[in-house]
């Protein structure tokens, strides 16, 4: 049934990229062609070389550090950018900048797994991945890479970082957990084929990440080196599965994760981005992978705290490593590689080999054709309605109902309602909404560390209401799995669990194992993150106009279980 689902999406959804005459990406790199030969003839052994390396780019950091990079990018001729935070039209103006210095194009690349929103002010953010993985139709998610895809174009990035295939079976993984679309191998499977493909449609450069995966691991590999001590046969049966089914679709781009994986490679302290056990053994030979290998940041603690020096970017490409990301320093590893050549540790031909790969891929993206950004309506052109509705229709096609949804269907909107929002610093989206529904409502507003006094004074004026409907806000731009309430906010919801409450959770879907008694809760709506489109899906939902559809990606504890949700 599975080998059919993925046959299904090559065929139909990627009609549109085939049907316009765009060649298969593998198959493209694979071949010779002119332009990549007469770019490849042009270039110095070192500026060969350097086509290997993206260097880290921030437009909010100020002119200094702007022209730094650009002095880099002249100097060095590197092969690529990667963009970080900034707005879209001064990241507009210094792509421009920066393409026009460089005798080579460069990729341009961005950690967009949320679209432009997860690193530029002023576009878009679409659903975390967590909350993508409750939608059951996967066509919204195709809509979306889709729409991410062209959003990129439109400022001139070639280059998503994204998806994220890392399987999330483990609640205190600190860096992938709400990134990741659940804890089903074949859920994640679905949703990463889906969204992948949408990108490649709009002929964008993908990056499955982080391989071989990182989604049951407790350590943060940007602080320190995690480890995994499973099976080769757990690993291929579980963390490698939507690997192997995306790299079958003609995945453009995989990146390595820094991890430690006695299993695959015994030696001490050696991440997966350093081993060539890994890299060239695993995902070259043994998948096939024949796409661009992308290591994650060379610059992370988990790669540079035991292979210092530039030592790391020189054992990343005897890996087997294409593209090198954020190197801590270039320069030297340039100079390192061209040492390791002479030292016959690497031989030209296999560096001349990932060259042409790298410049294929410019050429299959269209950057021999480059053209600048055109500043003019930017801003309207990253944020169109169509863009917003489909925004919204995924933020109400993953609203989970976990528990018997009676109290919705009893609501009266003539009755005294109580609408609190807590862990909220102010009135929020959900109770405006619901407040001009709700003939005779009151809005309450409780913070994560509200005082006891205030708390007890709410709790003694919900006895004279009728109805009570509870929001439960995270309010942290990461929304990890435990949540930051007071032991006196823990010990409210518990008194309101107890009260015929209606529940809807703005949060981390794991949240709830911290919550002790949300359990009794008789109607819980989960919505995943704090944004405006899932209040207002809540809201509809809660108006009877939504029929929640979403199914949990995962499972918290022994009360809400993986599929918990519709029927």
């Amino acid at each position: 049934m599975a080998k059919y689902f993925f046959f299904f999406i090559l065929t139909v959804w990627g009609q549109s990229l085939f049907g316009q005459g765009k060649q298969d990406f593998i198959t493209f790199v694979q071949s010779t062609h002119v332009w990549v030969d007469s770019v490849f003839r042009q270039l110095s052994p070192a500026e060969r070389i350097a086509q290997l390396f993206l260097v880290r780019v921030h437009t909010n950091l100020g002119q200094a550090h702007i022209d730094s990079v650009a002095r880099v990018l002249a100097d060095e001729k590197l092969g690529g950018i990667v963009l970080f935070q900034g707005g879209p039209r001064r990241h507009a103006a210094v792509i421009n900048r920066y393409q026009a210095l460089s005798k080579v194009p460069l990729l341009v690349a961005l950690d967009g797994e949320w679209g432009l929103g997860m690193r530029l002010d002023s576009t878009i953010s679409y659903p975390y991945q967590m909350t993508l993985g409750a939608i059951q139709d996967e066509s919204l998610l195709y809509q979306m890479g889709r729409q991410i895809g062209r959003d990129f174009k439109r400022l001139g990035l070639t280059v998503n970082f994204a998806p994220v295939v890392d399987i999330n079976n483990n609640a205190r993984n600190p860096v992938i957990n709400f990134r990741s679309f659940g804890e089903n191998k074949e859920n994640v499977a679905r949703k990463g084929a889906a969204y992948m493909r949408g990108l490649m449609d709009e002929g964008l450069l993908v990056t499955l990440k982080h391989f071989p995966g990182h989604g049951d691991t407790d350590v943060d590999s940007h602080r320190d080196l995690p480890r995994l001590n499973f099976t080769a046969g757990r690993l291929d049966s579980l963390e490698l599965y939507p690997f192997k089914a995306l790299i079958a679709q003609g995945a453009s781009g995989v990146m390595v994760a820094h991890m430690q994986i006695p299993a695959l490679d015994n030696t001490p302290r050696l991440p997966s981005s350093l081993s060539p056990n890994v890299v060239n053994g695993l995902l070259k030979k043994k998948l096939g992978f024949k796409g661009l290998v992308f290591t994650d940041a060379m610059d992370m603690n988990g790669v540079v705290k035991y292979f210092k020096n530039g030592e790391a970017d020189i054992r990343a490409v005897l890996a087997g490593n294409d593209v090198l990301e954020l190197s801590q320093n270039t320069k030297r590893a340039i100079r390192n590689i061209q040492e390791a050549i002479r030292n016959k540790r690497i031989s030209q031909q296999e560096i001349d080999g990932r060259v042409k790969k790298i410049l294929a891929a410019k050429l299959w993206l269209g950057l021999d054709k480059r053209k600048p950004i055109d500043l003019y309506r930017l801003h309207a052109d990253l944020n169109q309605q169509s863009a917003q509705w489909l925004n919204q229709r995924l933020a109400d096609a993953a609203i989970t109902s976990l528990k018997n949804d009676s109290l919705i269907r009893e609501l009266d909107y003539t009755k005294k309602t109580a609408i609190i929002s807590v862990g909220a610093s102010t009135i929020t989206p959900i109770q405006n909404i619901l407040q001009e529904r709700f003939d005779n409502a009151t809005n309450f507003v409780l913070s994560a560390d509200a005082m006891p006094n205030d708390v007890a004074k709410v709790s003694v004026e919900l006895l004279r209401y009728d109805q009570i409907i509870v929001a439960l806000h995270d309010n942290r731009k990461s929304p990890q799995s435990k949540i930051n309430y007071s032991g006196t906010i823990r010990l409210f919801i518990n008194e309101l669990a107890n009260m015929n409450s209606i529940f809807a959770v703005f949060a981390n879907p794991y949240t709830l194992a911290g919550l002790p008694g949300v359990e009794q809760a008789k109607t819980i709506l989960m919505a995943y993150q704090n944004a405006e489109t899932t209040q207002r899906a809540v809201a509809e939902v809660l108006l009877q106009q939504l029929q929640p559809k979403g199914r949990l990606p995962v499972t918290i504890n022994a009360f809400f279980k993986f599929g918990d949700g519709a029927q």
